[in-house]
């Protein structure tokens, strides 16, 4: 089972948009996914459920533990002011240490506003997936201007949809 994380707790993203369109990309190869929407978790979830608290959110330790048992990740990310949202952020705090994703494989989509499509959101958490031992693919999508390439819920951009069909493909065989 592949967990396509939707990387903001923003209720009716962009980003949840996306992920739904990437499962929607790996399932037509038959391979199961569940979506883990960040918008979904315990509002009071930093205080509830970590550090000292942990286990005690039954929300989050259930939700934390669907990520855990998933074999691949997928992140859709977020540009948010220059890097990725601190409530992905504080979800990768509550993993258990050591995580239970290490040498897990993960795929990375970035969206943005702006020019950069979450090019410096996708390297800062890389960095924390290499920290976490999970292996990162290469092929990272990056795609700017995001509202400019969305029409009622579908990607109008080609280049961005051949992009994603490929990343799937290689996450499948990663």
């Amino acid at each position: 089972m592949i967990a396509i994380i939707s990387g903001t707790n923003r209720k009716g993203s962009l980003t949840l948009q996306i992920a739904q369109i990437y499962q929607q990309l790996v399932e037509s190869h038959g391979t199961p996914t569940q979506i883990l929407d960040l918008s979904q978790l315990p509002h009071d979830f930093a205080f509830s459920a970590l550090y000292e608290n942990g286990n005690r959110n039954a929300a989050f330790t259930a939700f934390h533990q669907q990520a855990a048992d998933a074999e691949k990740l997928v992140f859709i990310i977020p540009e948010y002011n220059g890097s990725f949202p601190g409530v992905l952020k504080t979800f990768l705090d509550g993993m258990p240490y050591p995580s239970p994703w290490k040498n897990r494989k993960a795929a990375l989509v970035g969206i943005s506003s702006g020019p950069q499509g979450g090019a410096p959101a996708l390297s800062h958490f890389t960095d924390i997936l290499h920290y976490l031992g999970i292996h990162v693919l290469a092929h990272r999508v990056k795609m700017p201007f995001i509202e400019k390439n969305m029409v009622e819920n579908r990607i109008q951009n080609e280049n961005y949809l051949r992009q994603l069909h490929n990343q799937v493909k290689s996450l499948l065989s990663f």
